[in-house]
């Protein structure tokens, strides 16, 4: 098999380019300077030709202007979201040093820059730097003790392959079932700076029982005070606590604050400023959270509402493979700890019944609060109570959890099953500790002290756990994605998927959960591709471990059904 071609592919001021060719140590072979309209074709013919592994300062600042000429990369190294990895790892003999250069920009800026310090102002520093910053990275990666920061960084790169592409061909969105269903639930649309018809009834609703016909319902402290004065002493409005009390103003309340929800986040402004010709396209953030997990920059793409899903909906002649992962976090937490019996309680079942199976708990809902609380650190109400009798059925995963948080609980530093490692306590939180070990210290500065160590425990606990779920996730989008570049193009295609509109892709991801659009023929293969790469993504992290990572899928025209 022939080595890997390695290609650093650097945009410069103007939207020149430079493509430096790589040996396998690392070191410049060759370079090819390429203005701005001849850029994307060598691009696509020496894909084509070698699929090499392109260097990139950044996925989200270089691939839309490929994806926009139609070309699509296979493999990629990150170098902005691998740095924040190789920067904070406890993997590695000698971490990266960290520098500013390669902190990833904030998404709302209007026009992200390529390199900010005024030593990269020039091409050819730019592309220096870039060489680098690679060379230090690789270093990294291969003084780590085996190949798991590599895998990392490949899932992670990929991950931001994927998160551009996926904007670029948008999730499908059907904006007249959107508009019906504001219409249904909300009444009819107001004229500009009013409320819909439902809304209005129930505001007045709740004006008539507090006695106030001039309320501000969306001003917390004047409603906070209607309520004291109507006899209920909540403390904030809350819906949890104000579903306590018995009041007749709760209900309608609870009810217009949650239209106003919808209202303000995936209304008929939400509709128009983020849905274009049939294509919600959000802005994702791989590894925006600190365990890895995704964020997204505008459109709320991770807080979608079910009640919109119907919007989602394929173009005529594709279909949608909608997918999710059951109880994905747990069943990471069983092979994490080699730990058997939790990996047989999982076994081709809802985790949760099998933890009443085993007879820790009663009921499916104990087991939910159980096992929520041990990855979590409940100490109090349900979950405190139920998570000792895990302890007792399952003793090696309790162990890793109860372990990762004693670590964060001393200040220490815990890491992901590939090696993505926590940040260290803030140094505020290191100064009240050390003022509370001395021996005439303040009884009320040794109980806050313990309460932030407990705090921070519980962060470390479950840092492992989702970090870890991140992972698998990232490594199952790579491996759905390869697998989906195989097909073949689309017999009726999607215009307004853009690059992808023969191709059959990913539309949507949320955390466990994805959303793929193909063509109606090749909807039966996608279906296949998606559960093979959920095994794949199981074996390469785990290996033989027998766990069993369930999946609920469906080929649908609405991601509702």
């Amino acid at each position: 098999m022939s080595a890997e071609r390695r290609i650093a592919l650097v945009r410069a001021p103007g939207d020149a380019w430079t493509a430096v060719d790589l040996d396998a140590a690392g070191d410049e072979v060759s370079r090819t300077t390429l203005g701005a309209g001849e850029a994307a074709a060598w691009v696509a013919r020496t894909e084509a030709a070698d699929a090499p592994r392109w260097i990139l300062r950044s996925a989200r600042d270089d691939y839309p202007f490929l994806l926009a000429a139609g070309v699509r990369l296979g493999r990629a190294h990150d170098l902005v979201l691998c740095h924040a990895i190789l920067r904070d790892t406890a993997s590695a003999a000698r971490p990266l040093t960290a520098s500013p250069r390669w902190v990833r920009t904030d998404p709302a800026e209007t026009a992200p820059a390529l390199f900010d310090l005024d030593d990269a102002r020039a091409e050819g520093d730019a592309v220096a730097a870039v060489l680098a910053q690679y060379g230090e990275q690789r270093r990294v990666i291969a003084e780590a003790d085996d190949g798991r920061l590599s895998l990392l960084c490949a899932a992670e790169s990929a991950g931001g392959l994927i998160a551009e592409e996926m904007r670029a061909a948008g999730l499908p969105w059907d904006e007249r079932v959107h508009d019906g269903i504001l219409t249904e639930t909300l009444g009819a649309r107001p004229a500009a700076g009013g409320l819909p018809s439902r809304m209005v009834e129930l505001g007045d609703e709740v004006r008539r029982l507090l006695g106030d016909a001039t309320l501000h319902l969306d001003s917390q402290p004047k409603l906070l005070r209607a309520l004291h004065r109507a006899g209920v002493p909540a403390e904030s409005t809350g819906r949890w606590e104000l579903a306590a009390y018995d009041h007749p103003v709760i209900a309608p309340l609870l009810s217009y604050k949650k239209l106003s929800r919808l209202l303000s986040a995936n209304g008929w402004g939400w509709l128009a400023e983020w849905v274009r010709e049939g294509r919600f396209r959000p802005v994702y953030i791989p590894g925006g959270v600190v365990t890895g997990r995704w964020a997204s920059a505008g459109g709320g793409a991770l807080q979608l509402p079910r009640s919109l899903r119907p919007a989602v909906r394929a173009d005529p002649g594709w279909r949608l493979v909608v997918a999710d992962v059951a109880q994905l976090e747990p069943r990471m937490l069983a092979a994490m700890a080699r730990d058997e019996a939790m990996a047989e309680t999982a076994r081709g079942t809802d985790l949760y019944a099998g933890v009443v199976a085993s007879g820790a708990v009663a009921t499916r809902e104990e087991a939910k609060y159980a096992v929520l609380g041990a990855m979590y650190g409940a100490t109090t109400g349900d979950s405190g109570r139920l998570v000792p009798r895990l302890r007792r059925v399952y003793p090696q995963a309790m162990a890793l959890v109860d372990a990762a948080a004693r670590t964060g609980e001393d200040g220490g530093v815990v890491s992901t099953w590939l090696g993505r490692s926590s940040p260290a306590p803030s140094a505020d939180w290191q100064e009240l500790q050390a003022r509370a070990t001395g021996a005439d210290a303040d009884p009320a500065l040794v109980a806050q002290a313990r309460r932030r160590a407990r705090d921070w425990g519980r962060f470390t606990r479950n840092f492992v756990v989702q970090g870890t779920a991140a992972e698998w996730s990232l490594i199952w989008l790579a491996e759905i994605r390869h697998r989906l570049r195989g097909f073949a193009d689309a017999e009726r295609p999607a215009p307004a998927s853009g690059p992808f509109a023969r191709a059959s892709h990913l539309a949507f991801f949320l955390h466990d959960e994805v959303i793929l659009h193909v063509p109606e023929e090749h909807a039966d293969a996608a279906a296949d591709a998606v559960r093979d790469a959920a095994a794949v993504a199981t074996t390469r992290l785990f290996g033989t471990f027998p766990i069993d990572v369930r999946l609920d899928l469906r080929i649908a025209d609405s991601a509702d059904k």
